[in-house]
């Protein structure tokens, strides 16, 4: 019996490493949709959760989410490119090609400008989603009169995304208590970054000359042969770099508008799009990223947020063993946050989760190691869950959710009292919170 099951296991084991030995490469040759960088799609779950420990049940989650899909955030790009394609047809040095991009950015000039940064229907329905897989996945913190804190970033998108979900679940049990806000007092650990400060951090040599090495594999100029037919005018009257650059955000915004037909997909090659994302890739990596080339900077950006995490489980968890029942009447079933990439990203690399963890000075193969689309799609979110059980004594267990899959967390057991934990180590995905508090206490100071 033993033999059999341990080949059970080594099969099983092989199944799992096959599935994750799909290289990020193979990804993006199946689905070019991907090499968009924070601007791709949120990827709707598919692992089946795990049960939890026999006696223990749900009773609190702690939450923070990007912003579902929005609009490119700058309107002065929409009318940059605008205003080069136009200059470009009244010098007439537009190919036909160049033409149809033309008109296409007349009309996002016209209408997406206006609406630039806001959150699309697409964001709206990702965070329904989102808030009603909450609540199916997790009844028991939702059920009856529950109260649940929730917060967002003073941007619109963000305080749009927190309605969405607050009215999806407040649907789903209108007896549920809400108090949201959107607030200056919490913006420093709601979008703790400034990307001013990169140029303090992020511009090391070393980090220079690798990023240098990104661009080796970019080649401007043979778009521009597509779109204009002089190539003298194309190097007078614009940049072609920054031009490049910005187009390639606005191609990768498309995705996630609902409002237009359209997109730049006969402007870009798969190999184009490939080529300027793993520069892009690495860019975010530099600056938010566990990156040794820019001192491990980034992810210390999130040292708040991890710290309100922390600081808000230990006021509910003191509320939920007090005899006070006014206490714990208004006891916070649930508290959500909403913010940004420039929040979670960082977060998920402070916490050592696996998709965000990759420390590298190879910068010509991070993406192969670390993926921006992985870690912070619209709409990505971590999910905290915590345990308890009616056994007395028991320890209250934690449970984290990365885009709605079970994450494995740096956390051993035992870390406050060994021999105790000996009796109580739960299999992973599921650990101990003493343990957790201890671990990210000391990562948050």
């Amino acid at each position: 019996m033993k033999i059999k099951l341990s080949i059970i296991a080594i099969i099983a084991g092989l199944g799992a490493f096959c599935a994750q030995a799909q290289t990020t490469d193979q990804e993006l040759s199946q689905n070019i949709s991907l090499a968009t960088s924070n601007y791709a799609l949120y990827p709707e779950p598919t692992q089946k959760l795990s049960k939890a420990p026999a006696g223990y049940k749900a009773f609190y989650m702690s939450h923070y989410g990007r912003h579902g899909s929005r609009y490119h955030y700058d309107a002065k790009d929409y009318a940059n490119l605008y205003n080069i394609f136009a200059k470009a047809d009244s010098a007439k040095v537009l190919t036909p090609l160049g033409k149809s991009v033309l008109e296409r950015f007349k009309q996002l000039n016209d209408r997406a400008a206006k609406k630039a940064g806001d959150l699309t229907q697409k964001g709206v329905a990702q965070h329904q989603g989102i808030a009603n897989r909450m609540y199916k996945n997790f009844p028991e913190i939702f059920k009856g009169d529950a109260y649940v804190e929730a917060m967002a970033s003073t941007s619109v998108r963000c305080v749009v995304s927190m309605a969405s979900a607050l009215e999806e679940l407040r649907a789903l049990n209108p007896k549920m208590r809400i108090h949201q806000e959107a607030s200056k007092s919490t913006v420093h650990f709601l979008n703790p970054y400034n990307f001013e400060s990169a140029n303090e951090y992020a511009n090391t040599k070393e980090w220079q000359a690798e990023s240098a090495k990104m661009y080796k594999d970019i080649n401007p100029y043979t778009m521009m042969k597509k779109l204009f037919t002089d190539s003298t005018w194309v190097d007078k009257f614009m940049d072609v770099g920054t031009f490049y650059g910005k187009f390639y955000e606005i191609q990768s915004s498309m995705q996630n508008l609902d409002d237009f037909d359209f997109d730049f997909r006969d402007v870009w090659t798969d190999a184009d799009l490939i080529a300027r994302w793993k520069a892009q890739n690495a860019w975010w990596y530099s600056v938010l990223g566990n990156c040794p080339l820019t001192g491990n900077k980034g992810i210390t950006f999130a040292k708040p947020l991890l710290k309100n995490f922390l600081d808000e489980a230990d006021r509910v968890l003191a509320m939920d063993s007090s005899a006070d029942k006014n206490a714990k009447k208004n006891l916070p079933k649930a508290t959500l946050r909403y913010g940004h990439d420039t929040g979670l990203l960082p977060l998920a690399g402070l916490m050592g989760l696996d998709v965000a963890k990759a420390n590298t000075s190879d910068i010509e193969n991070l993406h192969k190691v670390w993926t921006d689309f992985r870690i912070v799609p619209m709409a990505a979110n971590v999910q905290w869950i915590f345990y308890k059980s009616a056994k007395k004594g028991a320890p209250i267990l934690v449970k984290v959710l990365y885009n709605e899959n079970e994450a494995t967390l740096p956390v051993a057991c035992g870390i406050t009292d060994e021999a105790k934990a000996k009796k109580e180590c739960p299999a992973a995905p599921y650990y101990r919170w003493e343990d957790v508090r201890s671990t990210y206490l000391k990562i948050a100071e």
